[in-house]
């Protein structure tokens, strides 16, 4: 059967699509031809749809667990689940993790058919009881979407596995086992060239396109953004091993554009930054339906339905910076106390993770040794901590009241926007000379840091010393939000993050708690395991790809 005659695929190699009734309005067993589907506008709209739903989340991604569960900042409380194996290093190009090759190729398989079928499509006025001229409007964006889809499908490809394929038309199965990759600075550039292309095309919000404001749809903001993003990673020391200042110039100008558009600001409260459609922060989310699942793996065990997942690390816990002073608490003059070690710091860490004694649905949380939510019970954190970011604290999971609530993942937001022009623009120019740009990257992190009620950055840093604050920062203002994976990565720091901490609590008799940091375990971090292996499987069906060094 001709590609060109029937929406119909089985899987079949590197770019192959399986279309179900999921994402369309049809029964795919009817074999409807392609021009069925791309002559009606609800089918279109559904097709576009179903390429959306390639977008990521990290909402338990590697068996049950959040990716940040493969860094210092999380540890996951199953020792069975695979996202282990990203510690132990027993991960392979035979046995990938987070293997999303096959996954975004379908995707961008299905954005170049879209865009090969659409083209010039009209649809007969008298076929809609709706608003015809409406339609069309938001028809007349599609096509800027469907390539944002697959510029972003791309860059997935290319932070895990730099060099890939580049393809923007539909192949058959036999031309796509014959592909070769492209170089990771091709692919950037392609990227870039599509995002300034596609937002100029697209509207700032869907306001103006439908009756009901439209949310999750990419805009001209999430273009710039993914820009923002792809130059930052690409200026990076992973990909940037002369430091070519002109690229962290670029990543700075990308950032800034945004920044003077004007379109967004930050949040007044942090705890609305996630979970929220109409966040004034929000420049991109992926929707997901009501659900509980996410507090069925990270609601603390000891609370009706918990069962843990993914735990904060003392790793993370520590790089909190204390509220009065604005300095780590490793500097004797932070006015950090060992005794109460929770108390006076920055007010992110109890917004994103569930401490000893705090309250958590009504209840004192007692992750000490011995608690109702510590060890020795089965499933308890061996951090001494559990997730409250993402975590949905008013969901029920009783079993006689169980209920689900709408979750969003953040795929970007402003705070980011800001954190990417401040590191990029200290690498450029260093920390307090603003070039042509009229802001400072002090004055930009100073920005993030004025909502979490935090002291700014003092004046007078070295381009090092503001460098190691930065990337703290971004830790703390991005904490679960899938950033921490990936920046270990484009710095080249992940053998600096194997020695993961806890937190061991036991309960003072004479009143309080005793608290001691320990060394939980020592991962395994080679320098190669900054890029994914390609899986083996794809290198079995396609001799012209190679694999990454190392692996």
């Amino acid at each position: 059967m001709k590609i060109r005659e029937y929406i119909k695929y089985s899987l079949i190699g590197l770019l192959t699509l399986t279309m179900s009734c999921e994402y369309l309005d049809y029964d795919e067993t009817s074999y409807n031809r392609k021009d069925d589907v791309f002559a009606d506008f609800g089918r279109t709209k559904s097709f576009l749809t179903g390429i959306y739903s390639k977008l990521p989340t990290d909402f338990n991604s590697i068996d049950g667990a959040m990716r940040s569960a493969a860094t210092d900042e999380a540890e996951h409380v199953w020792d069975l689940s695979n996202v282990q194996k990203f510690n132990d290093g027993s991960w392979s190009a035979i046995q990938p993790l987070d293997n999303v090759w096959g996954e975004m190729y379908e995707g961008i398989r299905a954005a170049n058919l879209f865009l090969s079928e659409s083209a010039g499509q009209e649809f007969p006025e008298e076929r809609f009881n709706e608003d015809y001229s409406e339609m069309m409007e938001q028809f007349a964006m599609y096509p800027y979407e469907a390539r944002f889809l697959r510029a972003f499908f791309y860059f997935e490809l290319i932070k895990r596995y730099k060099d890939v394929p580049l393809i923007t038309e539909v192949l058959t199965p036999e031309e796509a086992q014959l592909v070769a990759q492209d170089s990771f600075s091709d692919v950037v550039s392609f990227i870039v060239q599509e995002c300034d292309d596609i937002a100029a095309e697209l509207p700032e919000d869907y306001g103006d396109f439908s009756s009901a404001q439209e949310t999750g749809r990419a805009t001209r903001g999430a273009a710039m953004a993914l820009k923002s993003r792809v130059l930052l990673y690409a200026a990076s020391p992973l990909h940037n091993d002369a430091n070519n200042l002109a690229l962290w110039e670029e990543a700075a100008s990308a950032a800034k554009a945004i920044i003077d558009s004007a379109w967004y600001s930050l949040e007044g409260n942090y705890s609305n930054v996630v979970n929220n459609l109409t966040s004034s922060e929000l420049i991109l989310g992926r929707r997901e339906g009501d659900s509980n699942g996410f507090e069925k793996r990270n609601f603390p065990i000891g609370f009706e339905g918990g069962n843990t997942g993914t735990c904060p690390t003392q790793n993370l816990v520590d790089s909190y910076e204390m509220v009065q002073t604005g300095l780590p608490i490793t500097d004797p003059d932070s006015g950090y106390d060992p005794i109460f070690p929770y108390a006076g710091r920055d007010s992110r860490l109890e917004q994103t993770v569930i401490l000893n004694n705090s309250i958590w649905k009504g209840q004192v949380v007692e992750s000490f040794y011995g608690g109702a939510n510590g060890l020795p019970k089965a499933n308890a954190t061996k951090t001494g901590y559990y997730l409250k970011k993402y975590v949905i604290e008013a969901v029920s999971l009783a079993p006689t009241n169980t209920t689900e609530r709408r979750h969003t993942w953040v795929l970007f937001r402003f705070g980011e926007v800001l954190l990417n022009y401040a590191e990029a623009m200290n690498e450029a120019y260093g920390p307090e000379d603003a070039s042509t740009y009229g802001m400072t990257a002090l004055e930009a992190v100073n920005l993030v840091r004025l909502r979490a009620g935090m002291p700014d950055f003092p004046a007078g840093l070295s381009q090092d010393e503001f460098r190691t604050k930065i990337r703290n920062e971004r830790r703390v203002e991005l904490a679960f939000e899938d950033h921490r994976f990936w920046d270990v990565r484009r710095w080249m720091i992940g053998p600096q993050t194997t020695d993961i901490y806890a937190m061991n609590i036991a309960r003072n008799p004479y009143g309080g708690f005793a608290y001691e940091k320990v060394l939980l375990e020592r991962r395994v971090y080679q320098d190669y395991m900054n890029v994914y292996p390609i899986p083996q499987a794809e290198i079995y069906k396609n001799s012209n790809l190679e694999q990454n060094p190392g692996w």
